[in-house]
């Protein structure tokens, strides 16, 4: 054990200030029977494990393409879509939720996409730990949790420290593309990545995008969508 661990036991105040704020809380709903087989049938096609390192893309995908990192793909609809309609594309999902995981296995085994991998861990770990600084073209955050209570605000995952993670691994160029259904957290997002150093908003500044045709309706959005809930996109692209 180091000193600073020694010194964080020996203050429980002090290691509770350094204790990260999550932005998610793992659910605890189990597999069904056909994710938990997908799962375990799938993953060392698949699968990647935090315990690995740093990727070396080219390797990974055997190809040159661009890759973008989807944070929090749920079921993975939208993201195993996205893949399907761009083979030249290399796509990287982050879920903590098993059952999400499951589901996208199967699908991408069914689909018999080259093109995706799958981390089941926390993004912001994956992101340290195992993707390299500005090697991405995109990382995409859609319909994340909004933490609704003015008291849980602090939980969004977008936050200025957040969007410099984002940046760091951004090549220039590349876009960090959000959406969510709830306008309050569409005016946070907006409000974070204006004042960020290094993006610039492709859609001008203070501006929401249209959504793109490349970004999939997924069936959460279109439920949301009858029930009178807008939808926001926001893509700011890494200039510096």
């Amino acid at each position: 054990m180091s000193d600073n661990e020694q010194n964080l036991d020996q203050n429980p105040e002090q290691e509770k200030k350094h204790r990260r704020i999550r932005s998610f809380v793992v659910r605890a709903g189990r597999m069904t029977d056909g994710q938990q087989r997908a799962y375990d049938e799938n993953w060392a096609e698949f699968g990647l494990e935090l315990d690995s390192g740093m990727l070396n893309f080219t390797e990974l995908f055997g190809n040159q393409g661009g890759v973008t990192v989807e944070i929090g793909f749920g079921m993975g609809d939208s993201l195993i879509e996205m893949a399907r309609r761009a083979p030249e594309k290399n796509f990287i999902g982050i879920e903590v939720h098993p059952p999400g995981v499951g589901r996208l296995l199967a699908r991408a085994k069914e689909e018999g996409l080259t093109n995706i991998r799958v981390y089941c861990d926390d993004a912001i770990e994956v992101l340290a730990q195992c993707i390299p600084d500005g090697s991405l073209a995109g990382v995409q955050l859609f319909f994340p949790d909004p933490w609704h209570k003015k008291r849980h605000n602090k939980r969004r995952i977008v936050q200025p420290e957040f969007a410099q993670t984002i940046r760091n691994k951004l090549s220039i160029g590349g876009v960090f593309h959000m959406a969510t259904d709830w306008e309050p957290y569409s005016e946070h997002m907006m409000e974070v990545m204006s004042a960020a150093e290094g993006y610039k908003n492709q859609a001008g500044e203070g501006l929401f995008s249209p959504q793109p045709d490349f970004r999939p309706v997924t069936k959460f959005q279109k439920r949301g969508e009858k029930l009178g809930h807008g939808v926001w996109d926001l893509m700011f692209e890494r200039v510096s």
